[in-house]
Parts: C-alpha cells; structure tokens; sequence
C-alpha cells in the first residue's frame, strides 16, 4: 500500500452545555478526542486524526475512503469541517532517533553556558518544543 503524504477527512464537533467539545470521524471508528474550545479542539482533532492514520498504516490496515462534507449527516447541536495532516511529519514525529545539528552561538554565551553545565541538547529542545507548541508526555 501506497503511503499518501496527506489526507483530509471530515471531522463532526458536538457541541453540550457543560461539556468539551467533542469531536468524531465518522469515517475512522475509535477515532475521537476533545477541546476545551473549537481552537483545541481542532488542535487535538488533527493529532488524533494523524495518529489513528499512522496506526492504520504501520499494522497494513486499510485506510478509508473520506465521505464528502456534504453527505454527512448532522444533529441541532453538531457542526462539520475538514480536518487534514500531513502524514511525513507525523511519522517523523513517531520516530525516536537522534540527529545531529550545528549551531553556532557567541562566546560570551557558550562560555556562561558551560560554566553553568547547561546541557546545549537538552536546551536547544526544549527550546524548540516550546517554541513550536509541543508538548511530550512520556
């Protein structure tokens, strides 16, 4: 099977008073998650949706066709909206492997670095997952 690098399937958000909102795939059973407002959750819908894909294509499953927009089925309280990821960097993501960068800093900074004993990895990503919104549970 041919892995694509990008997908867009329709998401449906529902929407209950007193609760997140929640947010199915109806053509990815098990596919589910939910946000605290429509920002997060269409931030989680997009993780969840690229990671139930990359499981789907790392046990050889097949990968559904997405229902268009327009045929799916809505109650009073639910809204649709295309979700779509970019599936190489979600791979990428699920690979644990190191790589190595260069990176140049001025003396100054190098210096009060090491004489603090500042571990420039472990610095450069942490600064790095902050800067792009990333948080890693392990």
């Amino acid at each position: 099977m041919k892995k694509q690098d990008k997908y867009l399937y329709p998401a449906v958000f529902t929407y209950e008073k007193g609760y997140e909102i929640a947010v199915t795939f109806p053509d990815l059973p098990g596919c589910a998650t939910s946000g605290a407002d429509e920002f997060e959750a269409l931030e989680m819908a997009r993780d969840a949706l690229g990671g139930h894909l990359w499981c789907l294509e790392k046990d050889g499953d097949e990968i559904p066709t997405p229902t268009r927009l327009c045929d799916i089925k809505l109650d009073e309280n639910e809204q649709s909206a295309l979700i779509n990821v970019f599936m190489p960097s979600i791979r990428l993501s699920q690979q644990n492997r190191a790589v190595n960068r260069t990176v140049t800093l001025p003396a100054w900074l190098n210096a009060a670095a090491l004489e603090k004993g500042i571990n420039f990895s472990q610095a450069l990503q942490s600064t790095l997952m902050n800067e792009l919104g990333i948080v890693r549970t392990q």
